[in-house]
């Protein structure tokens, strides 16, 4: 089995990211019974300012996650996802402190994140990985399927 996992920038539109990304929404679309289960604008490229991608030693992509600029010193985390065989493996962890040298690269302090109430796993990868629980923020405001994380960077 592959042990090594390698995170690094990739084009948003790479065929990797896109299949990853509609990997995402299927298993999405499954857990919460429709596909309109995402408040908000969904990331674009124009509006996402890092996508990186996550692949093992032979090079397949495994995960992926993307930063967007919220305002000055804020970013949201966006389409955080890891292949379901790849779990269990550290990938997101990888992907995490990946998108956190990215965004203080950037000059963020704040990282932001929404994940949805039927995704326990998530809730508890971010309280793991030293995410706090807040309010819902900005579109996700109100919304009764939306849990809000932050970390704050140093």
């Amino acid at each position: 089995m592959p042990q090594t996992i390698d995170v690094q920038v990739e084009p948003w539109d790479s065929p990797d990211g896109r299949r990853l990304r509609a990997a995402q929404r299927a298993e999405l679309d499954g857990r919460y019974g429709s596909d309109d289960h995402e408040p908000g604008t969904p990331p674009t490229a124009e509006d996402i300012a890092v996508f990186v991608l996550a692949r093992d030693d032979t090079g397949a992509a495994l995960g992926c996650g993307a930063l967007r600029p919220l305002g000055p010193g804020s970013a949201e985390i966006k389409r955080m996802y890891v292949e379901p065989a790849a779990r269990g493996r550290r990938v997101a962890v990888a992907i995490l402190r990946a998108l956190e040298d990215q965004a203080r690269a950037l000059g963020v302090t704040r990282l932001l994140l929404e994940t949805g109430t039927a995704q326990p796993e998530a809730m508890r990868l971010y309280t793991r990985e030293g995410y706090t629980r807040i309010d819902n923020f900005g579109p996700y405001a109100g919304e009764p399927l939306s849990a809000c994380y932050a970390r704050d960077l140093h």
